[in-house]
């Protein structure tokens, strides 16, 4: 199977390269199923239902979310409506919509979705997300009526997202980092077979600060002073994400590529050259 995931999309200028480059990705490299993260879409905080919609018809499969999963009032709603929306695992309590589900896609091959937040440095006390994933892994192995999964970590430490990556190595086919807006160079495949990247980085404006139009970022650095609100850089976009091929078998990974288009950031995907 081939897969591609995409990293949290930001504001407009994200949301332009989804829709501008995904459809052609989709064919180009014959992808069977594609899950985006949605987390800042929304003028660079969670994901409104106008803006989730727009993500499918583009192409995404699923789109999960992250630690701004309902800071736009009709996620709620539309997380509990739509299947295809993942939210974390171990956001909450009782959080709307569903953590972890098992997909369809073409030939009948059936593919594992789950997000869970990390804790370490994150402003909210998460609950355990590695206890929160081992009963999901459990009850869906791969190779036993599921083809693939894919395990989005959303959280600020490399250290945890490699923890996790390890944790679910063999049980998953792609562990993938989201949050930090940063791709990292470390995509690569586990000992047991498990492909993992510590960061997907984000589709959005790179000539910015995480996202973000550089001026009120750079201002309060300098001198630790607010003086307006933070907006979503508006210029080219990047896409990136990871490119993933796995035996429909077993359900490993037998090929891990970055994936970057368009914007600031050098080219990569699985037709460039190594």
């Amino acid at each position: 199977m081939r897969l591609m995931f995409l990293g949290d999309v930001f504001g407009r200028a994200g949301r332009a390269a989804i829709t501008e480059r995904l459809p052609a990705l989709r064919h180009d490299w014959q992808l069977d199923f594609v899950v985006v993260n949605g987390e800042n879409a929304t003028n660079g905080a969670g994901l409104s239902g106008a803006h989730a919609r727009l993500l499918f018809e583009a192409g995404a499969d699923v789109v999960t979310l992250g630690d701004h999963a309902f800071d736009q009032k009709d996620m709620g709603p539309m997380a509990e409506a739509e299947p295809r929306i993942i939210r974390p695992l171990n956001f909450a309590k009782a959080p709307p919509g569903r953590g972890a589900r098992v997909f369809e896609a073409p030939g009948g091959r059936r593919v594992l979705v789950a997000q869970v937040l990390g804790q370490v440095f994150m402003k909210r006390p998460f609950d355990d997300p590695f206890s929160a994933i081992d009963r999901v892994l459990m009850n869906t192995p791969l190779g036993q009526g599921i083809h693939a999964a894919v395990v989005d970590i959303h959280c600020e430490a490399t250290s945890e997202k490699m923890a996790m990556g390890h944790f679910c190595d063999g049980r998953a086919s792609l562990v993938v980092g989201t949050h930090t807006h940063v791709p990292t160079a470390d995509a690569m495949i586990l000992q047991g077979g498990t492909a993992y990247l510590s960061d997907a980085g984000m589709c959005g404006d790179y000539a910015s600060v995480i996202g973000m139009e550089k001026t009120e970022p750079l201002r309060r650095f300098v001198t630790g002073m607010p003086r307006g609100r933070f907006e979503p850089a508006r210029g080219p976009a990047t896409l990136c994400g990871v490119y993933v091929e796995t035996d429909d078998a077993t359900g490993r990974a037998t090929r891990v590529v970055p994936v970057r288009q368009g914007g600031a950031l050098p080219p990569s995907g699985p037709a460039d050259p190594a």
